[in-house]
């Protein structure tokens, strides 16, 4: 048996990905109010290009972005504009929104196909891409085209796909690669094309064997459409071992390219540009039929889940529909995440809006999960340490931040850390050693 790709240390959690990996995607309901951030996105906000009173429909630039690092936002139902102002976010804080009241009625603005994309200019391409507000739906939400513009000194050789989806519980990934492989592929190709690239990996870890097959299958049945790619080119298929992060950039570019981003650098750093399959498709739904990122799969899961599902879901939809369409609680729910466990987000409320980078909703119950509001000093075990897979000591960051001294926490590499979750995941004093992190990094300049 061939030995699988991956990357040093890391963790090996519960997967518990059975709940939803078998169940097809399903439509949501057409919500009957949306709330759409101006951010939702790495960068800038967006300016409103609507006003109280305005009747729009789905697909409408209903926000533009601002600046070369940000995103334009666009109507995901038909209906009125009744509010634009502050309200709650899943990062916690109150964001600038705006509130379209649905008409029922779904009319959507006519967008332009393009049935010779592959034709089309890589500025031409980029310029679609800026057009329908894409962003990274893998986490960060950084904007797509600008990740696609590297600088003219750090040439891109490489494109990975991340089809790896090392969370627990997720699956929105996984049931795209198997019910959409082509518009994956040719998502990559526009990609590839746009950047002049000669080779694309999709990375996916093994535990998602059908998943491999499928876009096995799929790069295959589209090897004849490849002759407007450069010459030579190839796209393959490889099988990661599963271990968290395998997702993460870094560990990615590590297993497939053995390549080592340098601290403080990005993947153009060393030649590689890395976008998820969910992002992927959506550039080729920009693209060839002019659609704007309005909607995007949501794993709605946990065993505080009565009918966990996979759905896709418009841009705006509150969790608490969301929840109401599974079934709602079990006994014993205890903790909504917006995300995955490890990286996601708690919310304290369910009027919180799914965003672009929402790939989860995810419902402890008191049995899954372990509260850290009462912690213990650390106990210099080296866990965190041996685990870390940036290769920090999670334990002094911690500690120095605990204390108050920021400013030597930058002297151990403190933004290199990606906030994985891991050193928090395997820590026996149950220290936030994450939180510590974030604080830290918030009071500090990088």
């Amino acid at each position: 048996m061939l030995k699988l790709a991956t990357f040093e240390r890391g963790i090996h959690p519960e997967e518990v990905k059975e709940l939803t990996e078998a169940s097809p995607i399903v439509k949501a309901a057409l919500p009957k109010r949306v709330v759409i951030p101006l951010s939702q996105h790495t960068g800038a906000p967006a300016k409103p290009e609507v006003v109280i009173g305005d009747l729009v429909k789905r697909n409408q630039l209903i926000g533009s972005g601002q600046g070369f690092v940000s995103a334009s936002v666009h109507a995901s139902i038909s209906g009125k504009v009744i509010a634009i102002g502050s309200f709650p976010h899943p990062s916690g804080r109150m964001i600038q929104s705006i509130v379209i009241e649905g008409d029922g009625k779904d009319e959507e603005m006519s967008l332009k196909e393009t049935p010779d994309y592959l034709n089309l200019s890589a500025d031409e391409i980029k310029a679609l891409i800026k057009d329908a507000g894409i962003v990274g739906l893998g986490g960060a939400a950084f904007p797509t085209n600008v990740k696609l513009s590297p600088p003219k000194e750090k040439p891109i050789d490489t494109v990975i796909l991340n089809g790896a989806e090392c969370e627990p519980y997720l699956t929105a990934d996984h049931r795209l690669m198997l019910e959409q492989p082509e518009g994956i592929v040719a998502g990559l190709k526009i990609i590839m094309k746009t950047l002049g690239v000669t080779k694309g990996y999709i990375g996916i870890e093994n535990n998602k064997p059908d998943a491999i097959e499928a876009m096995k299958k799929a790069v295959s049945s589209e090897e004849s459409a490849y002759s407007l790619l450069p010459t030579p080119y190839s796209i393959e298929v490889y099988p990661l071992k599963v271990k968290y992060p395998q997702g993460a950039e870094k560990m990615l570019i590590n297993a497939i390219k053995d390549r080592e981003v340098p601290s403080r650098g990005l993947p153009m750093d060393v030649g590689v540009v890395v976008q998820n399959v969910g992002t992927a498709f959506a550039v080729y739904e920009a693209v060839r039929y002019g659609k704007p990122l309005i909607e995007r799969i949501v794993t709605v899961t946990g065993r505080g889940i009565k009918e966990p599902k996979n759905m896709m879901v418009r841009i705006g939809t509150l969790m608490s529909e969301l929840i109401e369409q599974c079934g709602g609680f079990t006994d014993g729910a205890v903790k909504v995440i917006a995300g995955g466990p490890m990286m996601g987000f708690a919310q304290w409320s369910l009027d919180i809006p799914v965003l672009k980078g929402t790939s989860g909703i995810l419902v402890l119950t008191e049995k899954d999960y372990v509260s850290s509001e009462e912690y213990l000093p650390c106990i210099r075990c080296g866990n965190c340490i041996d685990i870390c897979p940036m290769g920090l000591n999670p334990s002094m960051l911690s500690i120095l931040s605990e204390k108050g001294r920021y400013e030597e926490a930058k002297e151990y590499n403190l933004f290199d850390c990606f906030e994985c979750g891991s050193c928090a995941y395997v820590c026996p004093s149950n220290r936030p050693i994450v939180q510590f992190m974030r604080l830290a990094k918030s009071m500090v300049k990088p």
